[in-house]
This record gives structure tokens, C-alpha cells and sequence, in this order.
């Protein structure tokens, strides 16, 4: 897949088979995330990779919009120290997760974390050191659905694109 043409096939999955995702892929994923753009490079991430299906069934009930995690075979937590721009950092690492995990063909959902009800218990389950900030869990699964990495349809660019005004 080229570099550009990745960014056409990321979307949600929700749907996971059995399938188990190697050690070494989720090292993959969170060693692309590293690389994402920080503010002054200051790089206050700090990622927990979740496999214990007892731990992903507690996140999905917490997390109700995320009832689908309990299928999931990992999550990846991303958390920041509260810096200035943790958030932006944050969310730049989760992006990079999850175009890495389509890049390996693993299927992946974005579930919010930061300033979420739920994000002091998952701190706590997760055993977070004090002002950690959770950004984000991404659940990854190989998708059930064989088929999904298709290009789906999105407003063409004509609509969205203006220059130098609106």
C-alpha cells in the first residue's frame, strides 16, 4: 500500500475475529507512534499495551460506548504528563497507532479517553502514575470481516477545501 493511498483505508472497526495479534506487531504499532509530531518535542507519551481479556471486558463496561472492546484481542492506552499541549500530542500518537495497525492489516477504534467519566478508573486499573493524562484506548483486532480495508465514502475535496477564505 503507498504511503498515501494508507490514509483512504483506515477506519473503525469494531468486529474482531479470534485471531491473535503478534507480540511483535503491537511493538511495531507503539514504536511507530513514537514518531509522531510533539510540541517542542517535549514526547510526554507513555503507551500500556492491554492483552488480558479480563482487563478489556472491565474497559468495555466502563467505556459504554465501547461495549465492542470485551472482543477485542489488545487495546493500547495512550497516556501524556499534562504538559501544555498533551492533548495534541496525545492525539497525534493515537493517529499514528492507528494507521500502523492498517498498515499491518489489524483492525483498530479510537474510543475517547481524555476528560471522559471513566478515565480515573482506567488510570487506576492500569496503575498510572499521578497526572497521567488518558488520551486514548484503541482496541485492535484482526477485523471479522475480511473485506473492510476498502476505500469508503467521505465528502470529495471540492466540498471541503477553500483558499484563503471561506
Amino acid at each position: 500500500m503507498k504511503n498515501l493511498e494508507l490514509l483512504k483505508f483506515r477506519r473503525s472497526i469494531r468486529s474482531f475475529s479470534k485471531k491473535q495479534i503478534s507480540r511483535a506487531d503491537l511493538e511495531t504499532i507503539v514504536d511507530m507512534a513514537r514518531f509522531a509530531p510533539t510540541a517542542r518535542n517535549v514526547q510526554p507519551w507513555e503507551f500500556v499495551v492491554v492483552t488480558d481479556g479480563h482487563k478489556l471486558a472491565e474497559f468495555a463496561k466502563l467505556a459504554e460506548n465501547a461495549r465492542f472492546m470485551a472482543q477485542a484481542n489488545a487495546c493500547i492506552a495512550v497516556f501524556c504528563v499534562d504538559t501544555k499541549y498533551y492533548l495534541e500530542d496525545g492525539c497525534a500518537a493515537t493517529c499514528s497507532i492507528l494507521l500502523a495497525a492498517t498498515a499491518l492489516g489489524i483492525g483498530s477504534c479510537w474510543i475517547a479517553g481524555d476528560k471522559k467519566p471513566y478515565s480515573g478508573q482506567i488510570n487506576t486499573l492500569l496503575n498510572a502514575p499521578l497526572g497521567m493524562k488518558l488520551i486514548s484506548l484503541i482496541a485492535l483486532g484482526y477485523p471479522q470481516d475480511e473485506d473492510v480495508f476498502k476505500i469508503i465514502e467521505k465528502r470529495s475535496a471540492k466540498e471541503l477545501l477553500h483558499w484563503e477564505k471561506f
